[in-house]
C-alpha cells in the first residue's frame, strides 16, 4: 500500500449523502475527458459521471451517465477507487464517488446539455481546470493503481486529504510521506 495524507483523519462513523460515478476512457495515451456544464463542479474539466439512481449498481450507474452525457457505450469499464468528499461549508452534500476507467467504446463522443468531451494527451491533462484532488489520485489510477481517497473541500478548495493505492497485482508498496502542500 502506498499511502499520502496531509496528516488527515476521516471520521469513522462517516456516510455519505450521495452515491457517484466518474468514467476514464484512455486510448492511445489520450485520455476521454468533458467540460462539465452543471451540476457541482460546472465549469471544472472531469470525467462523465453522475449519481446513483434508486437500485442501480456502480456499474450500471456510470454506463449510463456516460452514455446521457456523450452518447457513446463503454465496452470495458474496470471499477479502479472510490473517492469520499466531505464538504465544510455544509451547502454541498457528502459524496462517495466509484471511478471506473476503460479503454474501449462504440459511438462518438459528443456534446451534450451535460458536458462538452475533448480527448487530451495523458501527460498534458489539465490539473489546473480539475478539482484540486484529482492531482492526487488520477496519476496513480492512470498508472494501473487502485485507490481509495478521502477530502475535505470549502467549497472548490482542498483542505485535506488521505489516500491509499495498491497495484492491482495486490503487491504492496512502500508508505509515502505527507505531501507538505497542497
Amino acid at each position: 500500500m502506498q499511502d499520502r495524507s496531509s496528516g488527515f483523519q476521516w471520521p469513522a462513523q462517516w456516510t455519505p449523502d450521495i452515491l457517484a460515478t466518474l468514467m476514464f476512457v484512455v486510448q492511445d495515451g489520450r485520455i476521454l475527458l468533458i467540460r462539465k456544464k452543471r451540476g457541482i463542479g460546472a465549469g471544472k474539466v472531469n470525467g462523465p459521471g453522475g449519481k446513483f439512481e434508486a437500485g442501480e449498481t456502480a456499474l450500471q450507474c456510470v454506463l449510463r451517465e456516460v452514455r446521457e452525457e456523450l452518447c457513446i457505450d463503454v465496452a470495458d469499464a474496470r471499477e479502479m477507487g472510490v473517492l469520499n468528499f466531505s464538504f465544510a461549508c455544509g451547502t454541498i452534500p457528502e459524496i462517495r464517488c466509484h471511478v471506473f476507467m476503460a479503454s474501449s467504446f462504440k459511438g462518438t463522443p459528443s456534446e451534450t446539455p451535460e458536458a462538452e468531451p475533448f480527448w487530451c494527451p495523458v501527460d498534458e491533462i489539465p490539473y489546473d481546470l480539475m478539482w484540486q484532488d484529482d492531482r492526487f489520485w488520477l496519476p496513480a489510477m492512470l498508472d494501473g493503481k487502485q485507490f481509495e481517497a478521502f477530502f475535505t473541500f470549502k467549497g472548490d478548495r482542498m483542505l485535506e486529504f488521505s489516500l491509499e493505492t495498491e497495484d492491482c497485482s495486490g503487491k504492496e508498496n512502500q508508505a509515502l510521506s505527507p505531501s507538505p502542500s497542497l
